[in-house]
Parts: structure tokens; sequence; C-alpha cells
């Protein structure tokens, strides 16, 4: 599976998606990835940033709000068609532009930080995500993304709970077994079924790296790895969503900042 065939599954996706997202039950983005991701982020204000696969521009409209200059890309129409229309409902001074990732339609050295905010891993290419998010960067430039935690996030996975309902361990297994396009469907959990009646399943393409290929694969790319965080919910935060409980007992997410060396660091 390529990355278009993967822009139609996501297209197919983005109307639900966003209803879902916006209404505030996307409770692991809202609650934990997002905000550890930020607090990771260095100073953007003023900078020229790209943000590669931006979904409906939730995210994108958070960098705007730091300061940074920010134009944003995704693959699926649907997705850049509720972006552009929040920024024209609220303008922040965003530039959407329907593309791939791994075919970005900008310049080299054109922009003086990249994001990929939980969307690489949706990616089939993930050498040539890399590779163009090398190319765009001006030298001394960084890459920041966010993606699924390659040691829990994979083929055979169990949430293994007590019989108060509190998770207790997370049964991963197949790490090595690198999914190439399987598609599994779901919605957001969090959403009550009143919400979720009537609305199609995400039909999600999976694909799964070990940490090793991951950096690995970002290492031959020509980037320098700068920082490396594994968010985890506070208790104060499990208070106010219970539902990411099960986010203190294994790392869901992995968070990853690269730089693109200077000529004089080559």
């Amino acid at each position: 599976m390529d990355h278009r065939k993967v822009g139609r599954y996501w297209d197919g996706n983005a109307d639900a998606w966003t209803k879902l997202a916006r209404a505030g039950y996307d409770v692991y983005r809202d609650y934990l990835n997002t905000p550890a991701f930020f607090a990771m982020l260095p100073g953007v204000g003023g900078l020229l940033g790209l943000d590669i696969g931006c979904g409906e521009g939730h995210n994108t409209r958070l960098l705007a709000g730091r300061g940074a200059r920010v134009a944003a890309i995704d693959i699926a129409e649907t997705f850049v068609h509720h972006a552009r229309h929040t920024e024209e409902q609220e303008p922040l001074g965003i530039s959407y532009h329907a593309a791939s990732a791994v075919e970005l339609p900008f310049a080299s050295s054109s922009f003086d930080f990249a994001t990929g905010f939980m969307s690489f891993m949706d990616i089939a290419e993930t050498a040539r995500v890399f590779a163009e998010a090398y190319r765009v960067l001006q030298p001394g430039g960084f890459l920041q993304f966010s993606i699924t935690h390659p040691c829990y996030d994979t083929p055979h996975r169990r949430n293994l709970r007590d019989e108060a309902g509190v998770t207790y361990a997370i049964e991963v297994g197949d790490y090595f077994h690198n999914l190439e396009g399987e598609v599994r469907e779901w919605l957001f959990s969090a959403a009550p079924p009143e919400v979720r009646a009537g609305l199609p399943r995400f039909s999600v393409p999976l694909f799964t790296r070990t940490l090793s290929q991951w950096l690995n694969l970002l290492i031959e790319s020509g980037f320098v790895l700068e920082r490396v965080e594994e968010p985890r919910p506070s208790d104060e935060v499990v208070r106010a969503c219970p539902d990411l409980q099960d986010a203190q007992v294994v790392a869901y997410f992995l968070h990853v900042r690269a730089r693109k060396p200077t000529r004089s660091q080559r």
C-alpha cells in the first residue's frame, strides 16, 4: 500500500474524525499528547514552519498561536477543507495545501522547522517522509514529530485490567513484524454510543516499525537526534480524564526532535 491509497482511507475518515475530535473525544490528544508535544517544542515565534499531516488543523492552529508563520499539508482533501474553513472563520495566517508528505510541494531549504503530530506512522514510505522533511528544512532547522510508541503499538496488543477495570499491564507481541497497511476499524472510545451512532468507523491502515528502524531511518536521512520524550499523564490529569489511566502503565506515544546540521557541522 502506498501513500496515495492511504490518503483515500484518511479522506474517508475525515468527516467523522473532525466531528468527534472537535467535540472533545480525542482525549489522548487533548489531555496528554498535544500538551507534552508543546512542552518539548522549542520557541517558534517568528519562524516559518511546516506542519506535515495536519488533519483538520487543530495542532496547526496551536503552532500559529505560538507566533509561528505556518504552512500545512495533508493528503486527505476533506481534512484540508475542514482546516481551511476554520481558517476562514478565525484567520491565523495559515496556508493549507492538499499534498503528500512524500512529495512536498515546496522548494528545498524553505522552512525553519517542521512538525508531524501523530501522522508519520500512518505513511507507508517512512524513509521518504524523513527525506522530504530534511530537504525542505533550512540548515540548522529542526523536525519534531510524535508517533504511537513502537514498543507498545504492536501487531498484537491487549489491555489487561483488574476486576475494578483498572489497567495493570499491556500485553504486546509480534514487535519485530512490520505491518504494511493492514486496515483496522475503530472510533474514539471516549465518545458515548449516542454520539457514535450513525457515524462510520475509522478505517486506518497500520504501518509498524521497531524503535531502531524509526531512529535509524531518521539518522540515515541526515538528521542529528536532539531530544526524545515518552509522555505520561500525571495523577492530576488522570483524575480529570480517567480514560488516560492506562497511559500511566506503558508509554503510548514517542516524541522525537532532530535537527538538520548546518554546513559547518556536516
